[in-house]
């Protein structure tokens, strides 16, 4: 199924695309799509509720992120094996993990605001997932019984920060708008390809990234064990998965985002997000 979140910001009531692509309003069912609903219980509940009565919402409705408030947003970088050829770097031999501040996140359609005095915010298409079960130390084999669902993700990034201010990647990842995350989240039942999906993203009509998640170096199964052995994973827990080649700071000359552009990324099944980018205003 595919599960999303209709509304203003704050507003936001979740909802289900049926099979005529009208939005279900699932608000009678649950109150949200968040860390208290994001589980299998959840999913079994909703597949008992005679989808046909429940009121249509509008489809000119803002989408919002399709989670609310996960207790962590985790990233994975350097995971595409093109990506890390095209900054000449070695293949990474573990998964680089760090955090987008979930402040950051925002709906697939919303703006991206460039950071005070930011000349270097760049772009990534990602394949996201979101946790149904809680897990710790959680094997290879068991991983995926404990992943949900998919959805789209752009781990908008200032290079600057990233990699010139500290040790860690951290402060570049998680400025306010970095997080768009949507439009919906397609459950794991029905996306057994999640390792084969095109994924594309244009700045302004041009396409800059084009890739596929069979090039990721580690796949998802062996992210979930693998963030398992540093942390508890919990419902609602969100993760993007590395990005392909063709950011902007790997261009030649280096291209960045100053504001007034078009970005609209999409992977296969997934859905499309697109956002205008805003500069800094006091």
């Amino acid at each position: 199924m595919k599960l999303l979140r209709i509304g203003e910001v704050g507003s936001e009531k979740p909802a289900l695309i049926d099979n005529e692509n009208k939005y279900r309003d699932l608000s009678s069912v649950i109150k949200d799509l968040n860390p208290d609903t994001l589980n299998f219980e959840t999913l079994e509940k909703i597949k008992t509720t005679d989808i046909s009565k429940l009121p249509v919402l509008d489809s000119n409705l803002r989408i919002g992120a399709c989670v609310s408030k996960p207790s962590k947003f985790i990233g994975i970088g350097l995971n595409f094996k093109d990506h890390a050829e095209e900054q000449n770097l070695p293949i990474p031999k573990e998964p680089i993990i760090f955090s987008k501040f979930t402040s950051c996140i925002t709906g697939p359609n919303d703006p991206i605001i460039v950071p005070k005095g930011s000349t270097h915010t760049d772009w990534e298409v990602e394949l996201g997932f979101v946790i149904g079960k809680k897990g710790i130390n959680i094997s290879v084999d068991q991983a995926l019984d404990h992943v949900l669902g998919f959805f789209l993700v752009n781990d908008v990034s200032e290079r600057n920060f990233q990699k010139n201010k500290g040790l860690t990647w951290d402060k570049g990842k998680g400025f306010d708008t970095f997080g768009p995350i949507g439009p919906y989240i397609v459950t794991k039942d029905e996306l057994q390809d999640f390792q084969k999906l095109d994924m594309f993203l244009d700045v302004n009509g041009k396409r800059m990234q084009t890739g596929n998640t069979e090039k990721m170096i580690f796949d998802v199964k062996t992210l979930v064990s693998y963030m398992s052995s540093c942390m508890s994973l919990h419902p609602g827990d969100i993760c993007c998965t590395g990005t392909p080649p063709g950011v902007g700071e790997n261009m030649k000359p280096p291209y960045f985002l100053k504001g007034g552009e078009e970005v609209v990324l999409g992977i296969d099944k997934l859905g499309q997000q697109k956002h205008q980018v805003i500069p800094y205003k006091n």
